[in-house]
């Protein structure tokens, strides 16, 4: 039995701000975006990626339109300082993406982090040290005026650094109070306005100011209203930009980031599918897919998130959760049967209105925007009904079920999912669908058949195979359907009547066939259904009574 949680945690304190502005907000355009992927989502990894991994994981990232990302620690590990070094050194770097470098506000990690971008032609010097009380107390036993001389010290340092190098148009500055979550909002803004006294931000050239929740520790709103005082608070607010960095400890960073862009935040930093430390970074794919489902152009291309998907799980050696949302395999995958029924109709709606706004029930989104097919949008279980039963076998077979059929056919592949308890692919169904209604799924097996003509009272004489043997049978009806009812009424002993006809092409040109649906009510009133195939539609109505026939005889 779990403990009362209420003697060992404590609620995070809200912030007192009651005239917040960011819940009446909208997010209307896309943040500036930086990948840390190859940093912070390296280095959570259980294998961290070599230098091939690495390359494959940057080529990604520029093909998709990130200009700023985040490529190691330099100072850190000589891997990480030879990957910086390859991608200066090679030119791998287009004149449009910023590389960034993380860097811990000490003295010989920023000169080893200087030789490591050396020869850029943009990077962004990323600095940091943690500030909250938590930190403050228990890992560094500093004061609040101890932890800030740590961060100007070593801006000074950086500022001094860059005026050296040669490159002060190349470089460019980002600063994070690690553990922002945690500090008190007062001293946050100290220790961020010191910084920017010793960097001297412009609007022309702004201090980036990345107050990250190393630690997810409060509710969405919280953060947001984190922001928003800091935003409001912040002297020369237009010589920065302020820049999310959230951690997904509480399942919830997706929307702190949401509602912190709300409250004025300008970039975003996170990675693909949300890897980070412990429950990961804050996922980039699903909060730029939010946007793009609001109509924003989110200006990163996730439109083949299938060959993302396989290229991060390579990288990362993880898997993405088939439920991840909009890259896992079975997020626009339907087994319930109200659902598949709905999805079913929904495209059905959008092909014949011809509508340019999407509209199907279930789906936010089309598949297709993101390199998805629609085949996997419903497969067949024991919890599948006629919606999504039809659905595959028009998508995938070309039949056009008629209602009452689906309803007939739906209780054939239940019978079959409960027993076999497991998925039924496509193939599957049509192997089902097959042996119920087509050719050899009984006693009587249709040959030929020959009239005088299509039309008006004549004989008609067909050729079957009963039991496997031939037979001949006479009719005499208005038109080839009528003769041939009659001639195997006689011949079966099956009374009935043809309630209902439908029939429609099968494919296009020459390879095309006309599918036939024959209703038969038999004498007790119940009915049922016969099915037909061939590339004449007279034939096809004809295989499609004995179909039924068949049928009729196996109850």
């Amino acid at each position: 039995m779990m403990i009362n949680p209420k003697h060992k945690y404590q609620a995070f304190t809200p912030i007192n701000l009651p005239d917040r502005k960011w819940p009446s907000a909208q997010i209307t355009k896309p943040p500036i975006w930086c990948s840390v992927d190859l940093r912070d989502g390296n280095q959570s990894l259980i294998e961290p990626m070599g230098h091939e991994r690495k390359m494959r994981m940057w080529n990604a990232l520029v093909k998709m339109g990130f200009k700023e990302i985040e490529i190691g620690f330099p100072s850190a590990s000589q891997t990480d300082f030879d990957f910086c070094r390859h991608l200066i050194d090679h030119n791998c770097i287009p004149p449009d993406v910023t590389i960034q470098v993380l860097v811990q506000c000490r003295e010989d990690l920023i000169r080893r982090t200087f030789e490591g971008i050396k020869g850029a032609k943009h990077a962004i010097i990323h600095f940091y040290n943690s500030t909250s009380e938590l930190q403050r107390r228990v890992v560094f036993g500093k004061d609040k005026a101890g932890i800030k001389a740590i961060a100007v010290d070593a801006a000074k340092l950086i500022r001094k650094m860059t005026d050296e190098s040669g490159m002060k148009e190349a470089i460019r500055f980002q600063y994070s109070p690690e553990s922002f979550m945690g500090t008190e909002l007062d001293y946050a803004k100290e220790i961020c306005e010191a910084v920017m006294d010793v960097i001297q931000p412009t609007p022309q050239k702004r201090l980036i100011l990345n107050l990250p929740f190393t630690v997810e520790a409060a509710t969405p709103n919280v953060h947001a209203d984190q922001f928003e005082w800091s935003i409001r608070n912040i002297k020369n607010r237009d010589c920065i930009i302020y820049s999310l960095h959230a951690h997904n400890d509480r399942g919830c960073a997706v929307a702190a980031t949401e509602l912190s862009l709300m409250a004025g935040a300008d970039r975003v930093e996170g990675t693909l599918f949300g890897n980070g430390e412990r429950t990961g970074n804050v996922d980039i794919i699903t909060l730029a897919m939010n946007m793009y489902s609001q109509g924003i152009d989110p200006g990163l291309d996730i439109s083949n998130v299938n060959d993302l998907v396989r290229m991060a799980e390579y990288c990362n050696q993880l898997p993405v959760h088939p439920r991840h949302p909009y890259a896992g395999e079975l997020v626009f995958t339907a087994f319930s049967g109200s659902h598949q029924d709905a999805i079913n109709k929904g495209f059905k709606h959008m092909k014949s209105s011809n509508a340019p706004l999407w509209e199907v029930p279930y789906l936010p989104i089309d598949p297709m925007d993101l390199g998805r097919s629609y085949e996997a949008v419903v497969r067949i279980n024991s919890q599948s009904g006629k919606g999504g039963i039809a659905y595959v076998m028009e998508t995938e077979h070309g039949i056009e079920l008629p209602r009452r059929l689906q309803i007939e056919f739906s209780k054939t592949v239940q019978a079959i999912a409960d027993g076999e308890g497991v998925e039924l692919e496509a193939s599957r169904l049509w192997s089902a669908f097959e042996q119920e209604y087509l050719e050899g799924n009984g006693k009587y097996k249709f040959i030929e058949h020959h009239a005088t003509s299509d039309h008006g009272d004549q004989p008609l004489t067909a050729k079957l195979m009963v039991d496997g043997k031939p037979k001949t049978i006479k009719g005499h009806g208005n038109g080839p359907v009528d003769g041939f009812v009659d001639a195997i009424r006689k011949e079966s002993g099956v009374q009935f009547d043809v309630a209902d006809y439908r029939e429609h092409a099968m494919g296009h040109g020459a390879n095309a066939s006309a599918v036939a649906y024959m209703e038969l009510r038999l004498a007790d009133g119940t009915s049922l259904f016969g099915v037909g195939i061939d590339k004449n539609i007279v034939v096809a109505s004809l295989k499609a009574v004995v179909s039924g026939v068949n049928r009729a005889l196996k109850r």
